[in-house]
């Protein structure tokens, strides 16, 4: 069914509203999204002040821990959210509502954006802070498109996703549970991917986040002494092309699973 433009607008609008007001009344997220990425941040970088190892180690540490909030958010209040809606009984409410699906992960994207925007800018101020943090940006439009960038890739990831978290519910869970660390370590979290060696990071590179992650410190801390992955303009054009084949297949995956929904009941109806 075919929509107009401006209802699927206030799809987008009612369901980035909630993650923004959410933001601000469930207090206790901030915990998991600033506190826990934290602990993790003052590890490592603990750990390479007392290596000795260059003080660039410890910015790329402070930059991942915010960089870690956006990653949750798009794996637990993205890609998991139409599974939770369907355990309360809201999912049906999508499938007949006269807009496409798209709009609602939308509305969700841009509200998680601002949702843990703050609690990224947050990390990022305590970490640098505390550990004496200096950054050398070279190019600020650079650095800003390749941040949106990589917000479009991981976010069309997300969307993609959530077509799995339909369809296979727990059990896509439990593998979400299980390869978070190591999405963590190929994408070089924390430490430059380089260190994998070429081979093994030119594979991680298929995840957008790898390639968000090498761009932006070649963007903030210039003229580190660590090899990047590939030139900057390079990462660009691959996250550009990851961004437009992850949402288009985020799209016609949720075309898929709303006929799978329609036709058979499978999404809906609990034990099928």
């Amino acid at each position: 069914m075919k929509t107009d433009l401006n209802t699927n607008l206030r799809a987008i609008w009612g369901r980035a509203y909630v993650r923004v007001v959410g933001a601000n009344r469930e207090m206790s997220w901030l915990f998991f999204e600033v506190v826990l990425p934290l602990l993790s941040v003052f590890g490592f970088a603990l750990l390479y002040r007392g290596l000795g190892a260059p003080e660039q180690y410890i910015g790329f540490v402070v930059v991942s821990g915010a960089m870690i909030a956006f990653w949750q958010n798009i794996l637990w209040a993205m890609a998991a959210q139409f599974y939770w809606e369907k355990e309360m009984g809201n999912l049906e409410l999508y499938l007949i509502a006269p807009i496409s699906r798209m709009s609602i992960l939308l509305g969700m994207a841009i509200g998680g954006l601002f949702m843990t925007g703050t609690r990224a800018v947050v990390i990022l101020l305590i970490g640098s802070y505390v550990f004496d943090v200096n950054y050398t940006v070279s190019n600020w439009f650079a650095l800003i498109g390749i941040f949106w960038m990589t917000m479009a890739a991981i976010y069309g990831l997300g969307m993609l996703a959530s077509s799995l978290f339909m369809l296979y519910g727990r059990e896509a869970w439990h593998m979400a549970n299980l390869f978070q660390e190591p999405i963590y370590f190929i994408s070089g979290f924390y430490f430059p991917v380089r260190s994998l060696g070429s081979v093994t990071a030119i594979l991680a590179s298929a995840m957008p986040l790898t390639l968000g992650l090498d761009a932006i410190r070649q963007l903030i801390f210039s003229g580190s002494p660590v090899n990047p992955l590939f030139p900057v303009w390079v990462e660009l054009i691959l996250l550009a092309i990851s961004a437009v084949a992850l949402n288009y297949a985020a799209l016609k995956m949720l075309e898929y699973m709303e006929r799978l929904g329609k036709q058979t009941g499978r999404l809906t109806l609990k034990g099928q």
